[in-house]
């Protein structure tokens, strides 16, 4: 077996669950085998050291032979996953219903064809509840099949009802398969260059967007096109910094789930994704009472859904968690106390828990800097921006990756490490003119910090002054505001001109809102 199929086999033995270690050692024990007996050795003995020591698995278990190996680990893999095929059904509708489909087959292949049709009758009544629409095709289309043979079971307008059925469940597919592309399109797209960064951005991106906008109603989708067609809409209003927009369709898109509280438990992930992406939205816009509400909805998730089950649904549930409640410190100005996030994210994230993504974790590591920067910990900032720094070419988040690098150098700035910032803003110029990154609140970002070892003390603040004028005249610009996104300069600024830590800046500006919005209302 190669190394890449043992790490995986591995892999498999480490994510499974108490539950599902128990399962597995009754299916196996329910016919035994002198090679059944063998696996569940290696098995146990990899559960037990949770690596692959070849030597001490063969001096361990002397029964298995080394050239028997690589034979016994592929049969252990696929027994593993018989074995959670088996226990998930229980959960699973999806799994469920190609079960029934199976069954169906068999009966079909021994000529059972009138019990065949009644079993493809219950999955797709199962399909239906469940907004399973492949599945529901999927069926129709064997039924066809059926009744093109078995023609004795068919009444009057039979063929024309499947017919018809048929044909409506495609176009729904296609239709809805049009907006998924859409939508996995403009996610790839923002995972590459993030926000859209001048004119040309833009109109790249719109062009792209309507391009391939499929010319469909919404109402005319079923509940799934629904969905893609939200996720299609927010991904390009996202990347467009058009806010508002975004929460529109972000808010649309958790409301189907409200109107179908079914579709909640048979497809919690969508659910969950659909709170991420309003609480992003919620966020953008300051929107600090709806955002509680959300992350309220979000903290009640595990009452509602058994997450042991689907360690899927677990992962995506802690990573949104940690996302947004690290945005509720910077929404609030509390980045003293986001801290205490900081240890259990990180224990989730060393071990991989989760397996999140790199892009995720390279997030999470700008969030954490900027956590320690806003609380006044430049050096553990600048320890969490060396691991993106530091990364070995990524082709992910340039976004990410540049501001990281100003935010390093403004770091260094506060420590007075004046010769190394020095020596680092040629390198970061170099850096975001090469990703033709740099725009105009970047270079006076640049000026300001490249001529401050020649200014005098008593000078900052005045320097500081000038810097926060030039930076608000550009607030409100369309693509230039981007970098604002990502890290609060002119709070920081202001933090410098009045002498005070900058999250103190930040928690006023935050009440000011709250008071302004109470006053309005």
């Amino acid at each position: 077996m190669p190394k890449q199929k043992t790490d995986d086999l591995l892999q498999l033995i480490v994510s499974l669950t108490r539950a599902e270690k128990r399962h597995f050692r009754l299916f196996v024990r329910r016919n035994q085998s002198s090679n059944d007996i063998l696996f569940l050795q290696l098995f146990d003995h990899l559960d037990k050291h949770q690596e692959y020591d070849e030597p001490l698995l063969l001096k361990r278990i002397p029964e298995i032979k080394k050239s028997q190996l690589s034979n016994l680990k592929a049969h252990l893999y696929k027994q593993l996953l018989t074995s959670l095929r088996l226990l998930s059904k229980n959960y699973n509708q999806d799994i469920e219903i190609r079960e029934t489909i199976d069954y169906a087959r068999v009966l079909y292949n021994k000529g059972l064809y009138r019990q065949s049709l009644d079993v493809l009758d219950k999955a797709k009544q199962k399909a239906d509840q469940g907004q399973f629409d492949a599945l529901r095709l999927e069926i129709l289309e064997f039924e066809k099949r059926i009744e093109g043979q078995y023609i004795t079971r068919s009444i009057e307008g039979r063929a024309e009802q499947l017919s018809k059925e048929s044909l409506e469940a495609t176009n729904l597919l296609y239709r809805a398969n049009q907006f998924s592309n859409l939508s996995l399109q403009m996610y790839a797209l923002y995972l590459k260059v993030g926000y859209v960064r001048n004119e040309k951005d833009y109109h790249y991106v719109k062009d792209i967007f309507q391009s391939r906008l499929p010319d469909v109603s919404y109402d005319s989708l079923d509940f799934w096109g629904k969905i893609y067609h939200c996720k299609a809409y927010y991904w390009f209003y996202h990347m467009t910094q058009d806010f508002p927009r975004g929460y529109r369709y972000s808010e649309r898109w958790l409301s189907l789930f409200q109107q179908h509280p079914d579709a909640i438990q048979v497809h919690p992930a969508e659910y969950l994704k659909g709170m991420h992406k309003l609480l992003n939205a919620l966020f953008n816009i300051l929107h600090h009472n709806r955002f509680r509400e959300i992350m309220q909805v979000l903290e009640q998730f595990p009452e509602q859904y058994d997450m042991g089950k689907n360690r899927n649904v677990e992962g995506l549930y802690y990573l949104f968690w940690y996302i947004h409640q690290i945005k509720l410190h910077f929404l609030e100005g509390t980045f003293s106390e986001g801290i205490e996030l900081v240890k259990p994210l990180m224990k989730i994230i060393e071990n991989n828990t989760y397996n999140w993504d790199s892009r995720r974790v390279l997030v999470f590591y700008y969030r954490i800097a900027c956590l320690y920067f806003a609380s006044g910990d430049n050096s553990s900032a600048i320890d969490y921006l060396n691991l993106i720094l530091n990364q070995k070419n990524p082709d992910y988040r340039e976004d990410i990756q540049s501001f990281a690098r100003i935010l390093n150098l403004i770091a260094h700035f506060e420590l007075g490490n004046r010769q190394l910032v020095e020596y680092q803003v040629k390198s970061v110029y170099r850096f975001l003119s090469k990703l033709e990154e740099l725009n105009e609140v970047q270079r006076e970002i640049f000026y300001f910090i490249r001529k401050t070892p020649r200014i005098r003390t008593d000078e900052l603040p005045e320097e500081f002054l000038r810097l926060k004028e030039k930076l608000v005249a550009l607030e409100d610009s369309p693509f230039v505001r981007r970098p604002f996104l990502y890290l609060d300069i002119i709070s920081w600024l202001e933090s410098k001109i009045e002498e005070v830590p900058v999250q103190d800046v930040i928690r006023r500006k935050f009440l000011d809102r709250e008071t302004a919005r109470t006053t309005s209302t």
